[in-house]
């Protein structure tokens, strides 16, 4: 499994609002800056969590991106999920995906146990827990 850009991209975007101001909207050119993501990029990223629910938009001068919900209540995993749309260790395990040697594969149980110990991982880590460790790091 690798993390694409646009998944490490999306996380550092959730980061990014999830330290703003508390119920402020954040233009989409200081993300971009903030951040070093062009903003046509960001955009394209920033959709995809306005769909899923995790993010809010607001059009207009004092317009721009805020948290749908508090920052403890979005997972690492969760937010990976939706900018990759797995996290499936091998191709194998991905939804849309069967494989026609699954009943005789002595190796699929090995990654069964790493997809559920990843998932399990990236789910126990919170927005929030990021936003901790990154203020324990500068005290």
């Amino acid at each position: 499994m690798l993390i694409s850009t646009k998944g490490r991209y999306a996380l550092r975007i959730m980061e990014e609002l999830a330290q703003f101001e508390k119920g402020s909207y954040m233009p989409l050119p200081l993300i971009a800056e903030n951040q070093g993501i062009s903003e046509k990029y960001l955009e394209s990223i920033i959709s995809m969590m306005v769909k899923a629910g995790l993010v809010e938009g607001l059009r207009g001068k004092k317009g721009g991106y805020r948290l749908s919900r508090p920052a403890e209540s979005y997972s690492v995993g969760e937010i990976l999920r939706i900018s990759e749309g797995s996290l499936a260790p091998v191709s194998c395990l991905e939804s849309d995906n069967v494989c026609p040697r699954a009943g005789l594969c002595k190796s699929l149980p090995v990654w069964e146990k790493l997809e559920n110990l990843i998932n399990d991982y990236l789910d126990s880590v919170s927005l929030e827990d990021i936003m901790e460790q990154e203020m324990q790091n500068t005290h």
